[in-house]
């Protein structure tokens, strides 16, 4: 049973507002941690879906205090995490997501927790939230930066997780200085809409600069068809050249590993150790473990290329599929504005290759929030405004033209 002191038959607006909104958003980050943890190695991935948990914590806490103040606390299964959110999580870059993450918890620190409520009992638990948030923020950005070790901000969020022994990020940044030539990569999806945004803003500057110089004449449909293909063909062929790149960087890199463990045996065989130290495994049994691997070369090398750069052998995205997402994507894009110069010519053309073209702008820009984390509308509000200059600089410039 609650203590009289901290019960009350009314509580102030402003904690019943706070504690409901701090209780929603306890669930979304949890929502949105476990989501980027599927995309993360398995050390990252454990401490995002650790601090998951901090966050049911957390709401637990704020639906006992919303019990003692007789708030009805929601259904946690209303509160979903928005399609956007979910989408970006998924697709986004993980390094963007991070420092999204990291952004929101600085902000729910800086505005939710800070400000007064009215209620003391409210405000000491916000208080005391605050301090694990502001620690999972720190969580974040060691993430990001990848020291997570011995400077103990993971260990803060996850109080059972082993610290690393003193010197051991040191010694490790140490050998790997000369070894930070490792790729990071991309998804298709990402590249698929930046093949579209590329394909529509090309050939609509393509047709509208025609339509200007012809008035909409049948040369438009010509432009436009040619220059979709175009566009298709170099998107595909630059995708299907700058994927197999990561390929043969991967496969290089993995070749310099072998021979660093055959040229440099104890320096790899320290490195590994280091490496199963960041994990939590004390140095004694990190040393002995080292040592077993080193025993078995290719099995030592998988390890290495593993925690180094994220590859365990030379193998790369898939170029073929690349070339196909980024072509694809572009001439669907591309031939949007061409579509009324199929069925008609003229102004009537004209008018309605730039509605449609403008509308696939906005889109266009929508989508690239999903990488972006920007505001879908204010992405394709962005990505409208530059289909109306490159429409309009290219239809005046047609019309100053000599036909």
């Amino acid at each position: 049973m609650p203590s009289p002191a901290q019960t009350t038959a009314a509580p102030p607006d402003e904690a019943r507002s706070r504690l409901l909104q701090a209780w929603k958003g306890e669930i979304l980050a949890g929502a949105v941690y476990d989501l980027i943890a599927r995309r993360m190695p398995e050390r990252e991935a454990d401490i995002l879906r650790r601090m998951a948990e901090a966050e049911g914590g957390h709401r637990r806490r704020l639906e006992q205090r919303m019990t003692e103040l007789g708030i009805p606390v929601p259904d946690p299964a209303s509160v979903r995490v928005p399609l956007l959110l979910r989408l970006q999580a998924r697709i986004a870059p993980v390094e963007r997501l991070l420092a999204a993450r990291e952004a929101a918890e600085d902000e729910e620190v800086d505005d939710l927790y800070k400000r007064p409520t009215g209620d003391p009992a409210t405000d000491q638990l916000l208080r005391d939230i605050r301090k694990e948030e502001r620690s999972h923020s720190l969580a974040v950005q060691d993430i990001r930066s990848g020291s997570v070790d011995a400077s103990g901000s993971a260990a803060d969020v996850i109080p059972d997780t082993p610290l690393a022994a003193p010197g051991v990020s040191t010694r490790l940044d140490r050998i790997l200085g000369r070894e930070r030539w490792h790729r990071t990569g991309g998804g298709w999806i990402s590249g698929a809409i930046y093949g579209a945004n590329d394909g529509l803003a090309a050939v609509f500057g393509i047709v509208a600069g025609v339509s200007g110089a012809t008035g909409g004449g049948s040369a438009v449909l010509t432009a436009g068809i040619a220059g979709a293909i175009a566009s298709a063909l170099s998107m595909a062929t630059g995708a299907f050249l700058a994927e197999r790149s990561e390929s043969e960087v991967a496969a290089a890199n993995v070749d310099r590993e072998r021979r660093e463990i055959a040229e440099h045996p104890e320096e790899e065989k320290e490195e590994l150790s280091l490496f199963y130290q960041l994990k939590g495994i004390d140095e004694k049994t990190a040393d002995e473990l080292a040592e077993r691997m080193a025993q078995h070369p290719e099995a030592m090398l998988k390890a290495l290329s593993s925690e180094e750069f994220g590859v365990s052998d030379a193998g790369g995205g898939n170029a073929r599929e690349a070339a196909l997402a980024a072509g694809v994507s572009t001439g669907l894009g591309a031939i949007i504005p061409v579509i009324p110069f199929m069925i008609t010519t003229g102004t009537a053309a004209i008018v309605a290759a730039a509605v449609v073209s403008l509308i696939a702008h906005f889109l266009v820009g929508a989508a690239k929030s999903l990488v972006t984390l920007r505001t879908w509308w204010s992405a394709g509000l962005e990505m409208t405004l530059a289909g109306v200059i490159v429409g309009g600089a290219t239809y005046a410039v047609g019309l100053a033209l000599p036909t």
